[in-house]
């Protein structure tokens, strides 16, 4: 199957799962298009083993995808740059304090917590995985990706203060668990390889990974609002948007820092600047409607990508059953993750009512509903599906 088929393919699934959405189930467009493409991967699946060439085809060319590149040097930035972008950044300064610790405490111990419960879990039947792989899926599941939940909030008008602390989190422990999930990924390298890692060694990877990205995002999005304002044509002020988020994508590697940390500082301080100047757009409705736009469309293509991975997966009944069960420990994980620090916070300041249940009950519902467990390909590389 040529580029051109599998995009057109995937395009069609994607329409036609929005559009039976839209027409009968009337969920959240993520929910939705989630939940269709989830049935429309099992009918392929059926066909496929029916003998069906068309739909072996399509389960080929989706199994040949790099979900991988498509998530980490694709959608990620733009998703996290365009949340940042639609964020109130004088809210969200003063509301720095709780965001920081949900996203970096939080998400640090539900990492911890679903890495040791999978890992005990797993030795209860008989099964012999490293502790190191158990927390690499800790680190997967772990960051929040409330989409449809946020939109729901600002359908229900819940308190801005709520909708804030919530897509705060949500952006910055993106990049967290991206680092959280790149240092445990070396540790697994280097015992793996018989190799050691120092305590200090790992820290400090931790801190360049995260302190780097924050500062490669905060000299990118600089220069993305000085190019901004020194034009007024509104396609050049896209484009030049488009190059600052593809640029953290970029250069982030190459100078072994964060992209997804540096993609939400940067659009924070476009958004920041471009709000306290207000002639340094053209349009701001226009710009922020352009970004609230690719924000919607590559979380369809996202979600609708996560529904045919089950295309990838080899079924067996223990895996089924331990799926399963590894839900609700994902779930109390993700409780006492924010029970702790939020235990510390109410001391310090008032929260709106129903904040700690929204931030628990509003990541988990978000989360895709099925954790499914780590899995090596050819004795090496190690894979996390859910879908």
């Amino acid at each position: 199957m040529s580029l051109l088929d599998l995009s057109t393919f995937i395009v069609a699934v994607t329409a036609l799962s929005a559009l039976l959405n839209a027409r009968v189930l009337k969920l959240p467009a993520s929910i939705g298009v989630t939940v269709v493409g989830l049935l429309f991967s099992l009918l392929l699946l059926g066909l496929g083993a029916a003998g069906v060439p068309l739909a072996h085809s399509a389960v080929m060319a989706v199994r040949a995808i790099d979900f991988d590149s498509f998530v980490f040097q694709g959608v990620l930035s733009f998703l996290l740059f365009a949340g940042a972008l639609g964020l109130h950044t004088g809210r969200l300064w003063e509301l720095r304090t709780p965001v920081i610790t949900f996203a970096l405490v939080s998400t640090l111990l539900s990492t911890a917590l679903v890495g040791g419960l999978t890992y005990a879990l797993l030795s209860l039947f008989g099964l012999s995985v490293p502790l190191v792989l158990c927390l690499l899926f800790g680190a997967l599941i772990s960051p929040t990706d409330p989409v449809a939940v946020l939109g729901m909030l600002r359908q229900a008008r819940v308190p801005e203060r709520i909708e804030t602390i919530v897509a705060g989190e949500s952006l910055f422990n993106d990049g967290v668990g991206v680092v959280a999930f790149t240092v445990l990924a070396g540790l697994a390298v280097a015992s793996g390889a018989h190799g050691e890692l120092s305590v200090t060694g790992v820290t400090g990877f931790f801190l360049q990974e995260a302190v780097g990205g924050l500062l490669l995002g905060s000299v990118l999005g600089l220069l993305g609002w000085w190019a901004l304002r020194s034009t007024s044509d509104f396609v050049t002020e896209i484009l030049l948007s488009l190059l600052t988020v593809m640029a953290c994508t970029a250069l982030a590697p190459h100078l072994h820092v964060s992209a997804p940390l540096a993609a939400v500082m940067a659009g924070l301080l476009v958004s920041l600047l471009t709000d306290r100047e207000t002639a340094a757009l053209s349009s701001r409705e226009k710009f922020r409607s352009f970004w609230h736009l690719i924000d919607e469309l590559l979380n369809i293509f996202l979600f609708l990508m996560l529904a045919l991975e089950l295309l990838v997966l080899d079924f067996s009944a223990q895996a089924l059953l331990l799926g399963v069960l590894t839900i609700p420990l994902v779930l109390f994980s993700r409780a006492l993750s924010v029970q702790l620090p939020f235990a510390l916070l109410a001391r310090a300041g008032r929260f709106t009512p129903f904040t700690r249940r929204v931030l628990v009950w509003g990541a988990c519902a978000a989360r895709s509903a099925w954790p499914w467990l780590l899995r090596c390909r050819q004795g090496r590389r190690v894979t996390c599906f859910w879908s």
